[in-house]
């Protein structure tokens, strides 16, 4: 009876795993990041960005230009976000790095505490899905 019981049980456990797996495939698809989800031929996408600092009086001020003792090229130095008006590769995917580029507008918004100025940080992103046509998207940070 015992022998009965492992056999139920180590079925149990690989049905778990199984499980288990197939739901961090599934969850990997659906989020921004794709952490679980392996792609044998990943995408040729390709994006760039026109980011730019909205002052409270309405100026746009791009990035590239320093600012309460700021560069964005030093906040931001993750995941070729350094220099977002270059168009690079998208080395994981183009939502996924699109998601981090929201990220990081959102985290240097919040996080340059000697910036009385900005209002927010805005994104004009051009990406290229694979093949397709370009396409813009406009990302704005959280308000300051």
């Amino acid at each position: 009876m015992t022998s009965r019981v492992r056999v139920v049980g180590r079925r149990v456990v690989v049905v778990a795993v199984v499980v288990a797996q197939l739901g961090f495939v599934a969850h990997g698809y659906r989020s921004d990041h794709k952490p679980f989800a392996f792609q044998m031929f990943p995408e040729s996408s390709t994006w760039r960005a026109s980011v730019v600092r909205v002052t409270a009086d309405g100026r746009r001020v791009p990035v590239e230009i320093p600012w309460a003792g700021y560069r964005w090229d030093r906040l931001v130095q993750t995941r070729g976000l350094s220099y977002p008006s270059v168009r690079r590769h998208a080395d994981s995917g183009l939502e996924n790095q699109l998601a981090f580029l929201r990220a990081a507008l959102d985290w240097v918004a919040g996080n340059t505490p000697r910036d009385h100025e900005t209002r927010y940080l805005e994104a004009r992103v051009t990406a290229w899905h694979n093949a397709d046509p370009a396409r813009v998207e406009v990302f704005r940070s959280q308000l300051r």
